[in-house]
């Protein structure tokens, strides 16, 4: 699931639509992609209060899967 929600938001880049097309709440999408970091032990994304950015750790362009 943590996997699915990193995805979706890495192509929306805005935790607010990546809720809606999760069908989850804003604060339990921020919640599971900071424990997926946790459990990695990598940034995936840098945010601020307007943006979200994938890190080089969490772009799958640069990234093997």
């Amino acid at each position: 699931r943590q996997l699915r929600y990193f995805a979706v938001l890495g192509d929306e880049l805005n935790y607010r639509r990546a809720a809606e097309k999760l069908f989850i709440s804003q604060p339990a999408l921020s919640t599971a992609i900071k424990q997926l970091e946790h459990q990695f032990g990598v940034v995936l994304f840098h945010r601020n209060t307007r943006e979200v950015a994938l890190t080089p750790a969490g772009d799958r362009k640069s990234t093997r899967l």
